[in-house]
């Protein structure tokens, strides 16, 4: 244990005027979902797209799935955001009374891509000789209308979300502002699980209160061997990997483990090498000493492996969130960085 004023920054609180979220070290989230939807949809319905013979109009708004994430890791401000978006128009050529309907689509707008290189397409409704000049002028002109109205929503997205993410240290409190903060964005998102110190304060109350459980199944299938998966939740070195942050972990039953800087801790109760691991396993959002038993059985089939889980003892109210997570933050990302994904054909 170091001193007071010596060792790791990271454990020295007066750093923060208000001993929050020291150093901006941890990983913290704002949801940017629901906003991302309003705000695209404001952009894009009601767009007009002229010319010197043409008049388009987006009309509605039809389609948008995804997700949008910000997140401040290590005083870092970091932007996660997927959408499939797909939306009516309407035009006319001047001087002619007939309608044209389509639908113009935008399905990779995403921080993989710059906006230049975000395909958006326009179809028609119905195929015509009117319709085939809309759609040509659509393509010539009316894509750079949209990607226009793409580029006010990242902006105004980095804007609206990076408002106290980065929490300014003590010698910064009257110096640095938001907008100084906004030129640290990273366009690349580390996936990890929220921390959000508000709610566990919360939760703190909670002890002791009866709260109502789900249990959740999933199954999953890997391209390695039994003994791979086993190591892969097992070796200190592979789970680092995946995760892609700290971890500790004593595998052995009774031994403890941290993931994720913490967010996610619990113990292992039975360790069956290269088939079973049976964990003690809450997150830092749930209720203050609740925990879930986590039961992972690993079958090793013919050209494939897999992994059964059961976890018992899950919140309601955080049941679908935590089997997201578990698809996300440990099966997706097993997969992606360790290669045991599908095979490619």
């Amino acid at each position: 244990m170091a001193k007071w004023g010596e060792g790791d920054p990271r454990w020295i609180v007066e750093e923060r005027p208000d001993a929050t979220n020291v150093n901006n070290w941890h990983w913290t989230e704002k949801n940017a979902c629901q906003w991302s939807q309003d705000t695209l949809k404001k952009l894009l319905v009601g767009l007009e797209i002229e010319g010197d013979h043409f008049r388009c109009v987006i009309t509605d708004l039809d389609k948008c799935q995804g997700e949008a994430v910000v997140n401040n890791r290590k005083g870092k401000l970091i932007f996660f955001y997927e959408w499939d978006i797909v939306a009516s128009w309407q035009g006319k050529v001047r001087g002619k009374e007939e309608t044209i309907e389509g639908k113009v689509a935008i399905p990779n707008l995403s921080e993989e891509n710059d906006i230049s290189e975000v395909d958006i397409s326009f179809s028609l409704k119905e195929n015509s000789d009117t319709g085939s000049l809309l759609k040509e002028f659509l393509y010539n002109d009316g894509a750079s209308k949209v990607r226009e109205q793409l580029r006010v929503y990242l902006r105004d997205l980095k804007e609206e979300f990076s408002k106290g993410l980065i929490l300014p240290k003590k010698d910064e409190a009257d110096s640095k502002t938001c907008k100084d903060q906004i030129n640290n964005l990273s366009s690349k998102f580390d996936k990890k699980i929220t921390v959000n110190n508000a709610q566990a304060d919360k939760q703190q109350k909670n002890i002791g209160v009866k709260i109502a459980t789900k249990t959740l199944t999933t199954s999953q299938s890997f391209q390695c061997t039994g003994p791979e998966l086993y190591n892969a939740l097992t070796q200190m070195e592979l789970v680092t990997a995946f995760t892609n942050g700290p971890v500790k972990m004593e595998v052995k039953e009774g031994g403890k483990f941290e993931l994720f800087g913490g967010n996610i801790h619990g113990t292992f109760l039975e360790l069956v090498p290269n088939k079973k691991i049976v964990q003690r396993w809450r997150t830092k959002r749930w209720p203050a000493e609740h925990y879930s038993t986590v039961t992972i059985t690993i079958e090793q089939q013919n050209d494939d492996t897999t992994l059964n889980l059961v976890q018992t003892g899950v919140p309601d109210n955080e049941f679908e969130g935590t089997k997201d997570n578990w698809d996300r933050y440990y099966w997706d990302a097993i997969k992606r960085t360790l290669g045991y994904g599908s095979f490619i054909i």
